[in-house]
């Protein structure tokens, strides 16, 4: 007897009681739960009570006219309300895209906002039966088990594997909304930025994003110590540039992030020319393309990569960058 207890303690739980507790946790009410299950009632209080057999433990105290999770049942809870919609989900997509191409995108949310979905409406206007899927996070996925087909990352070329192809380099130089320099101190050499808001990330003074500040700029620029009339800093990059983009300050952007905003005339560097050369501060990052072994003979996959890298030749066009130097590898 006692065997079995232990076993019947340790092994999974059957996850379709999960669903009935779910519903009873959220509403407090096994009828309430019935109907919105499409189920008597007695289905729903034998499957709870299933359910407190497996775990060992109470899920809930039954009282006259209502019932309360135990602190189990709050436990338990907690884990079922992540995973069920998370399941639910991934459903949803394996259904969608049954028998459909697609295509499924990891990168960060900054590259994603700033350079890939305003170029993105191109690439699906040419390939109308590709359907994308863009998971925006910082996360690193690795690609040999993810369901993941391709990443656009942002590291060091040392850091890259083979099959890595560069997209494009990275700087940093003053930009700023053209209406704000009309009606602001002139800008003609470095320390004209000092009469201005600066606009930077709020974490860029982590050990590896340094390079990224006002402060390395100014410091480059022989404004060491130099403080400027404000600071104006955000969490990601892109609310760096709509700021900038409303006139609020001198944003230290990236250009191949605003090349879009380039060409339209939308934000202008400040120090365009070569009159100062460190006025635009050259990176060791770079971004670059990784496809899936799993997906690389996929023709859709093949399709968007070459659109992404087709892409980023007009952004190094755009903003100035030669060449492809540090490409590690093709996709081929």
């Amino acid at each position: 007897m006692l065997h079995s207890q232990t076993h019947l303690r340790s092994r999974p739980i059957q996850a379709g009681h999960l669903r009935a507790f779910e519903a009873v946790a959220r509403h407090l009410n096994f009828r309430v739960a019935a109907e919105e299950m499409a189920l008597t009632q007695s289905a729903v209080s034998r499957q709870i009570q299933a359910l407190e057999d497996e775990v060992g433990v109470s899920l809930f105290l039954r009282h006259t006219r209502a019932v309360e999770l135990t602190a189990a049942g709050m436990q338990l809870l907690q884990a079922v309300a992540q995973a069920l919609p998370r399941i639910d989900s991934a459903v949803r997509q394996i259904r969608q895209s049954a028998g459909r191409r697609h295509v499924a995108v990891t990168t960060f949310a900054s590259f994603a906002s700033m350079w890939l979905i305003p170029r993105l409406e191109a690439f699906q206007r040419e390939n109308p039966d590709i359907d994308i899927r863009i998971d925006a996070s910082d996360t690193a996925f690795d690609l040999d088990v993810a369901d993941i087909d391709i990443a656009v990352r942002y590291a060091l070329p040392a850091r890259m594997s083979p099959g890595a192809r560069r997209l494009f380099g990275e700087s940093v130089t003053p930009m700023v909304s053209p209406w704000l320099l009309k009606g602001g101190p002139a800008l003609k050499k470095p320390e004209d930025v000092l009469g201005f808001t600066l606009i930077e990330a709020g974490d860029a003074y982590t050990p590896h994003l340094e390079w990224l500040t006002w402060r390395r700029w100014l410091d480059t620029n022989g404004l060491e110590q130099a403080q400027p009339k404000r600071w104006l800093s955000f969490n990601y990059a892109y609310q760096m540039v709509q700021a900038a983009l409303s006139g609020q300050g001198i944003v230290l952007a990236r250009p191949p992030l605003v090349a879009e905003s380039l060409a339209r005339g939308d934000l202008v560097e400040v120090f365009a020319g070569g009159h100062f050369p460190a006025a635009r501060l050259h990176s060791p990052m770079a971004y670059w393309l990784l496809v899936s072994p799993r997906s690389a003979a996929r023709p859709e996959v093949r399709a968007f990569a070459d659109w992404l890298a087709a892409q980023a030749v007009a952004t190094r066009e755009v903003t100035g960058e030669a060449g492809d130097p540090d490409e590690i590898n093709d996709l081929d």
